[in-house]
């Protein structure tokens, strides 16, 4: 009578089996469109920070092609 709890373990052990293939799911689904994992929290300053860094990228590598 005291191991009853055990009858709900196996649907919660299925449920949230199935929470984590789900979430897994959507990371490598973004990580093969995208090409890197997806950025938790992305708000407008890292946007544009992302975009100074990109610019900055493209300046150096325009500059050392060109030497």
């Amino acid at each position: 009578m005291s191991l009853i709890w055990l009858e709900a373990v196996l649907p919660l052990g299925i449920i949230a089996g199935m929470l984590c293939v789900m979430g897994n799911a959507q990371y490598y689904i973004h990580k093969a469109a995208h090409g890197r994992p997806k950025h938790i929290g992305n708000d407008m300053w890292d946007v544009a920070m992302e975009r100074r860094d990109k610019k900055l990228i493209e300046k150096l590598s325009a500059a050392d092609a060109s030497q």
